[in-house]
């Protein structure tokens, strides 16, 4: 007889998969139509659990401009927050508010300095949705790597596109690896968008995949140290009304013994 709850088996069976996939391609897409169910199954198993995806959206809708674009650009907003998990957990732990940093190394057009971002809302973190992502994810990466504790940085991502953004960059530096661990990927929400693309590569620039996250958790994982990633540009699918492509991302790495580093892009 297993020794897992019965309520946790369809989550410990997803985890599995995904991390078996993971662990053999460096990479995978699982769309909506694997995640959903599970997730209404987790839900299920607990009286007070709630299927809150629109609630965890709408904290998309106060998103602050990204003042450190060295493009110029105006079309991304955002929020940054930063959390630990101990090996084995199964939900994260929330730091005191800091700067985001990442070297030019893996960021050439944003690196190199210390980006404050406004603070993720903690209304997002109560949500029953980004607690089941925390414990996927946790238990995807956990199982790719056992015994690890983790650096976990929370990004909130929106694209803009319209009016006088002909088009807005999810990752203007290009095709890149964020520097660290895994990086999860997981759609918010897509309004009036097109194009959009994921793109994966391998470290010799060999094109692996391409796919779109194109409806509420769809989600993408990424062994960061063993492939790179970007997207294409969003246009608006209609020029005379704005458009915007909103994501979460999680970034895992090993926890540092005295400071904290690592990076992101929105995918």
């Amino acid at each position: 007889m297993s020794d897992v709850p019965t309520h946790d088996a369809p989550l410990e069976t997803l985890s599995t998969s995904l991390s078996e996939r993971l662990e053999r391609d460096g990479y995978l897409l699982a769309p909506a139509g694997e995640i959903a169910p599970v997730f209404h199954d987790w839900c299920a198993a607990h009286e007070h659990r709630t299927r809150d995806h629109d609630a965890l959206a709408r904290y998309w809708n106060d998103l602050a401009p990204d003042r450190f674009m060295g493009d110029g650009g105006r079309y991304r907003r955002r929020r940054h927050a930063v959390f630990s998990a101990a090996s084995g957990a199964s939900a994260l732990v929330r730091k005191p508010h800091q700067a985001h940093f990442q070297t030019t190394d893996f960021n050439r057009l944003n690196g190199g300095i210390e980006r404050h971002f406004e603070p993720v809302e903690g209304g997002v973190l109560a949500t029953h949705t980004f607690a089941f992502l925390c414990e996927l994810t946790l238990g995807v990466f956990g199982r790719c790597a056992p015994g690890v504790d983790w650096h976990v940085e929370m990004h909130q991502f929106r694209i803009e596109v319209g009016g006088d953004i002909t088009a807005g960059l999810p990752t203007p530096e290009g095709l890149h690896r964020d520097g660290v661990d895994f990086v999860a990927m997981v759609m918010v929400g897509r309004h009036n968008v097109g194009e959009g693309v994921s793109h994966i590569h391998d470290l010799d620039r060999r094109e692996l995949a391409a796919f779109t996250l194109a409806e509420p958790l769809d989600m993408a994982l990424v062994d960061d140290t063993r492939v790179l990633h970007g997207v294409t540009p969003i246009v608006a699918k209609d020029a005379s009304r704005p458009g915007h492509r909103d994501l979460l991302v999680l970034t895992f790495k090993r926890q540092p013994s005295d400071h904290v580093c690592g990076g992101v892009s929105d995918v």
